[in-house]
């Protein structure tokens, strides 16, 4: 049987569950709920491997086997499977809130004058147990209120969500402030305005709204995809992406687009996809 290794959650040793029958496994079990407890970390192929994606501070897995210090996981948000250290998760809570601030910090007190503990990127996830004036107190330390909103409350335009991240550098598999990539960029967009969608160009191409034909005109918030590669078209003649071109996110011009990226040897734009987010 073919399957994607990417969301698929097989190692070759052990198996979900819900794959008995399909795959061949020594074991299959339901896994493990943990949540991840540092800031950022890397989802690899294989321990010791390339970056697939990352995760967020309070995403959510399933840890389907813990070995020599790795735990193979799936992430909840999109089913994206790898490694992951032991050491980054926990059995915690469930989040109450999520980072929609382009970036934050957490502090070690209700002070911004005291010394942060660590950054937060835009779509992390906290739990808040009390509030603190102009902070919310959470397990972790405390984080500006202002930066913050509950689980439930979602945005509503996703390029404007994906213009949060102009000038943030280039990073292949990044999903952050400090760095991301295409499919991160609109993946994170579309996650915050509360639409399912997975985590790399070519599985958003499969899954995310229906194809334009030929020809048709596009709107604001529609999909552009070549060969493994992404972008939001942001209207008035523009996309906005990450890409490798400018090492950034970045607005650029949708003709000089189609002909740089033709020219460096990527090819045509492969669809144009419409999803409900657009009006």
């Amino acid at each position: 049987m073919k399957f994607d290794r990417r969301i698929t959650p097989f190692n070759g040793r052990v198996a979900a569950e819900r794959l008995r029958g399909r795959v061949e496994a020594a074991q299959f079990t339901k896994g493990a709920a943990r949540l991840l407890s540092v800031p950022v970390a890397d989802l690899l192929r294989a321990p010791h491997g390339p970056r697939e994606r990352q995760l967020l501070m309070g995403e959510s897995v399933t840890v389907y086997e813990s070995r020599d210090g790795w735990a193979y996981v799936e992430a909840a948000r999109d089913g994206f499977c790898g490694y992951l250290r032991d050491e980054q998760l926990e059995e915690r809570l469930p989040p109450t809130h999520w980072v929609r601030a382009p970036a934050s910090h957490l502090y070690s007190e209700a002070d911004f004058k005291r010394p942060e503990r660590a950054g937060l990127s835009f779509g992390a996830r906290l739990r808040v147990t009390a509030s603190a004036g102009r902070f919310a107190e959470t397990e972790d330390g405390f984080v500006p209120a202002a930066h913050i909103a509950p689980l439930d409350e979602v945005m509503g335009d996703p390029v404007a969500v994906a213009a949060l991240f102009l000038g943030t550098p280039y990073l292949w598999g990044g999903n952050t402030r400090a760095g991301i990539d295409c499919s991160g960029l609109v993946q994170g967009a579309l996650l915050s305005c509360g639409h399912a969608c997975p985590g790399d160009s070519d599985l958003q191409e499969r899954a995310l709204g229906d194809a334009l034909p030929d020809g048709a005109e596009l709107r604001r918030g529609d999909l552009m995809f070549w060969r493994g590669h992404v972008a939001w078209v942001a209207g008035e003649g523009q996309i906005l992406h990450a890409n490798a071109h400018h090492m950034a996110v970045a607005f650029e011009g949708l003709e000089a687009a189609l002909a740089r990226i033709a020219a460096q040897g990527d090819g045509a734009v492969t669809s144009v996809r419409r999803g409900a987010w657009v009006d």
